[in-house]
């Protein structure tokens, strides 16, 4: 597919409230192991951190957060600032946002050593992002599952997500619908995602 010309033509995966493209292999196999590697090694990877009922948590995943005005970043009541983008995440930003038609000025990253760690149930609905704005989801490693499920109906709609391969969220998809990354036996190889956002001005 040539995913330049053919953007219109690619179905959204949820059935109402939202939008969820599936753009396939946007980068090759090639492509998609070098930048693997090159993410695993450069990027500054930091364990997660979260806050629950007043005590810190520190995850096994870890993840880096990248900026082009280096903005801060808030969630689970930890905040952090983020790092200048690196040439090698710039180059990937300019290239989804050719396939995308959408502009981004952050990224976050995640790194899942293996298929036990994952995320729960949750929205990227925080206040400094901006509303219904897109988020672009590259994967590279690990082929895993991703999922959504609607708040109201309940309703599961699921994907695999395999290593080149692209997503973007979109219109109200954050405020109507849960996403989650399930842990699964099945692999156990890492997985390293980018999500490219855009802070609200």
């Amino acid at each position: 597919m040539d995913l330049f010309n053919q953007t219109d033509q690619i179905k959204n995966l949820l059935p109402r409230d939202g939008t969820v493209h599936h753009y396939g292999f946007a980068f090759s196999k090639a492509e998609s192991d070098t930048c693997y590697s090159t993410f695993l090694e450069t990027i500054h990877w930091k364990n997660d951190e979260s806050i629950i009922y007043g005590k810190r948590i520190v995850t096994n995943r870890k993840i880096a957060w990248y900026g082009d005005n280096m903005s801060q970043y808030a969630y689970e009541k930890i905040t952090r600032d983020a790092l200048p983008f690196t040439s090698e995440l710039l180059a990937m930003k300019k290239k989804v946002e050719a396939i995308t038609q959408e502009t981004y000025n952050s990224c976050l990253l995640n790194l899942y050593h293996n298929g036990s760690e994952g995320l729960s149930w949750h929205s990227d609905d925080e206040g400094h992002f901006k509303k219904n704005g897109a988020i672009a989801s590259i994967s590279f490693g690990a082929t895993r599952k991703f999922a959504f499920k609607h708040k109201d109906t309940k309703e599961v709609v699921s994907v695999i997500l395999e290593p080149g391969s692209l997503l973007v969220m979109k219109d109200e998809t954050q405020t109507h619908w849960l996403h989650s990354l399930p842990p699964t036996k099945k692999t156990q190889k890492s997985r390293i995602n980018l999500t490219l956002r855009t802070m609200a001005k």
